[in-house]
């Protein structure tokens, strides 16, 4: 049976996993950066997880990056600008095929992979990955759309406050700028809210699962930007479904219930009120998953 590595590069850690044609996990190992090197990081996962040899690589990273070129410039790891991804992947195993998306493209691909509704293949798919930042991945009547440099879907970085907070990607009042764990964990601060704890976007969830007025205030803005988002997309490419996957969506209907009654409020279009919004089924391998489904398209074209 072939088998493939898959790399999920995210903004705080790295993750890789040798995967089977039959979408089985063999092996997988998660890195930290916390303060690391990240080309370091990447060959020690390469190192440990391909001695045995793989047929193909699937990377799925956070952007923005550019797929002509294969490289990746994340917006949360500034030691890469222009980093030549797959072209350093391609140093280190010569000879085997390598190919990339955005993180949450492979959420989307994952999803769609691994779990599918009712078993069809059908109708169209939004990915989005709510943590350190957020991306977003679209399948479209059954196929993946990248677009031309692999950036297609890049959902947190449409603008829903014109005269909000400036964004790291240039522009201001993305919805990275609201919806983010950081951004989230930064409003709730300068509104008052005094974690017992860690101030992070757990700590977070859990006082606005118990009630705590300003973190429920947080997840209310942070899901009002994502409905603003959301229905934006739908409008546009006419998707039935979203998936959402990530760190801060770990906190489930904290999240999930403010998106799905501020989508309730806006979707005044008929074909609007067939989004469903639902957590991703594959946790932490969602973007794995993808990118190994990438890895085993690339083997397809091959042969």
């Amino acid at each position: 049976m072939t088998a493939v590595l898959a790399v999920d590069v995210g903004g705080t850690k790295f993750a890789a996993a040798v995967v089977s044609a039959g979408g089985v996990i063999q092996d997988r190992l998660e890195v930290p950066l916390a303060g690391q090197d990240p080309t370091s990081v990447l060959r020690h996962l390469v190192t440990a997880l391909a001695g045995g040899g793989v047929a193909a690589v699937g990377v799925g990273t956070a952007g923005p990056l550019d797929r002509v070129r294969g490289t990746v410039s994340p917006v949360n790891i500034p030691a890469w600008r222009d980093f030549p991804l797959t072209g350093t992947l391609s140093t280190w195993l010569p000879d085997v095929p390598v190919t990339m998306a955005g993180d949450a493209q492979c959420v989307a691909l994952g999803e769609w992979w691994r779990a599918p509704v009712g078993g069809s293949l059908q109708g169209s798919l939004l990915g989005i990955v709510v943590s350190t930042g957020i991306g977003g991945g679209l399948v479209i009547d059954g196929r993946p759309w990248l677009g031309t440099t692999g950036n297609a879907g890049h959902i947190g970085h449409i603008t829903v406050d014109p005269s909000g907070a400036p964004c790291p990607c240039g522009a201001t009042g993305c919805v990275e700028t609201i919806a983010s764990g950081p951004a989230m964990v930064r409003w709730a601060l300068a509104n008052g809210w005094e974690p017992g704890h860690a101030a992070d976007a757990r700590a977070l969830a859990g006082d606005a699962r118990r009630g705590v007025p300003v973190a429920v205030a947080a997840f209310d803005r942070a899901a009002g930007a994502l409905a603003t988002a959301l229905l934006t997309t739908a409008a546009l490419c006419d998707i039935d479904r979203v998936v959402i996957g990530g760190g801060v969506a770990a906190a489930g209907d904290v999240l999930l219930a403010p998106i799905r009654r501020a989508l309730a409020d806006r979707d005044g279009m008929a074909f609007l009120r067939r989004l469903r919004v639902e957590a991703s089924t594959l946790g932490r391998d969602g973007g794995l998953y993808g990118a190994a489904a990438l890895a085993l398209g690339t083997l397809t074209v091959r042969a």
